[in-house]
C-alpha cells in the first residue's frame, strides 16, 4: 500500500511540474523549455539506436509521456523511506532534479539553452522541480493519513 501511495504522490508531483512548465512557457519567453530539452534527448536517443524518431505532435506527446513517467518514478522515492521530514525530502529531491536539469544537459551532448538561457530561466527550472517535490510530499502526507 505504501508503494501505491508513493507512486500516486509521485504522479501528482510530476503532473504539477508539467502543468507549471506547459502553462508558463506559453506566457513567458524566459520560462524554462524542458519540452525542447526532452525532444532533443528523445530524438538523439532514438537516432543512437537507429530507430525512427517521432515527429511533430507525436514527438511532443512521446516526450511528455516520458517526462511524466520518469518524474513520477523519481518523485515517488520521496515517500518510500521514513515518513519523517517528508517536506524536507521533497525540497531536496526537487533541488537535486532542478540542479541536474541545468547542469547535466551540456555534459551529455544536449543544448542546455532551454533551461539556462537567463538567470531567471535557471532559477525557475530549479524552483519548479522543488514545487514538484513539495506537491509530492503534500500528497503523500495526505495519503498516509487514509
Amino acid at each position: 500500500m505504501k508503494l501505491l501511495k508513493s507512486l500516486l504522490a509521485g504522479f501528482a508531483g510530476a503532473a504539477a511540474l508539467n502543468i507549471l512548465h506547459e502553462s508558463v512557457r506559453r506566457l513567458d519567453p524566459n520560462a524554462p523549455r524542458i519540452d525542447l530539452l526532452g525532444r532533443e534527448a528523445l530524438a538523439k536517443s532514438m537516432d543512437h539506436f537507429n530507430l525512427d524518431s517521432p515527429s511533430g505532435d507525436n514527438l511532443y506527446l512521446a516526450t511528455l509521456a516520458g517526462d511524466m513517467i520518469s518524474n513520477s518514478l523519481y518523485y515517488s522515492a520521496i515517500g518510500l523511506g521514513d515518513k519523517k521530514n517528508i517536506y524536507l525530502k521533497g525540497v531536496i529531491a526537487g533541488l537535486t532534479a532542478g540542479l541536474g536539469a541545468i547542469n547535466i544537459p551540456d555534459k551529455v551532448g544536449l543544448d542546455d539553452t532551454p533551461v539556462t538561457k537567463t538567470d531567471k530561466t535557471k532559477i525557475l527550472t530549479v524552483a519548479w522541480y522543488v514545487i514538484g517535490g513539495l506537491v509530492t510530499a503534500a500528497v503523500f502526507n495526505r495519503l498516509k493519513k487514509t
